[in-house]
């Protein structure tokens, strides 16, 4: 990571300011060096209450028992979204794979996530909430971004909250590193497998995806 991306305040104070007059009474919070807390511990049904109620400009996450702000995500994000789309589409048609999908993840579904992207069957996702269980889907993608807490968010807390999730593929594409890692095979919380692969590489990702990745078109994205 670089020292201006770990610098970068995770959230502008305008946006504090917006989400602290929408939330619910008994939910208090605070604005600390560029990051927003909660004073006292927060509930999943107060974390779903102050989701619903955040302004637009605002996606919060409930990542082991805290609140979390998720980047807004900039152009080269969306790109490689769009890239992994399409790869998606052409090889496997009868599936669906769904940008920013909120998810019920962590052990007993007490964490809330929203994925980068959510691979499960066409009309999987009909009729669902702000938040999805996650029997059924295939796979959970992050793109990182660039803000100081990608580390702790998407290379540690979220491989934990998906295989307690037992969702079997956990795809990073991140872009501070240049590299793809696939997590796979959930076992007792943790994957079994998080092999990865620098950007230009052919990715095999594993069942129960079974699509395979060119990523040379990811070089296209480094900045």
């Amino acid at each position: 990571m670089t020292p201006s991306t770990a610098e970068r305040p995770q959230m502008p104070i305008e946006d504090f300011e917006d989400l602290a007059a929408v939330a619910p009474p008994h939910v208090h919070l605070e604005f600390v060096d560029g990051r927003v807390r909660t004073k006292d511990p927060l509930s999943v049904e107060d974390f779903e209450e102050l989701a619903h109620e955040a302004p637009e400009t605002v996606r919060l996450e409930y990542i082991n028992g805290k609140l979390e702000v998720k980047a807004v995500p900039d152009g080269n994000h969306g790109s490689i979204f769009m890239w992994l789309l399409r790869q998606c589409l052409l090889q496997r048609p009868e599936l669906d794979l769904m940008p920013e999908r909120g998810v019920k993840a962590e052990a007993y579904r007490k964490g809330r996530a929203i994925t980068d992207g959510f691979l499960a069957p066409v009309d999987h996702f009909r009729g669902h909430g702000n938040w999805s269980d996650p029997d059924g889907a295939l796979m959970a993608v992050e793109i990182t971004s660039h803000d100081r807490d990608t580390d702790q968010r998407d290379r540690i807390d979220k491989p934990l909250g998906y295989a307690q999730a037992e969702i079997p593929v956990y795809l990073l594409i991140d872009r501070d590193n240049h590299t793809l890692t696939v997590f796979s095979e959930p076992k007792d919380g943790h994957y079994q497998q998080s092999p990865s692969y620098p950007w230009g590489d052919t990715v095999e990702l594993p069942a129960p995806v079974g699509i395979t990745l060119d990523t040379e078109k990811l070089k296209d994205y480094a900045d």
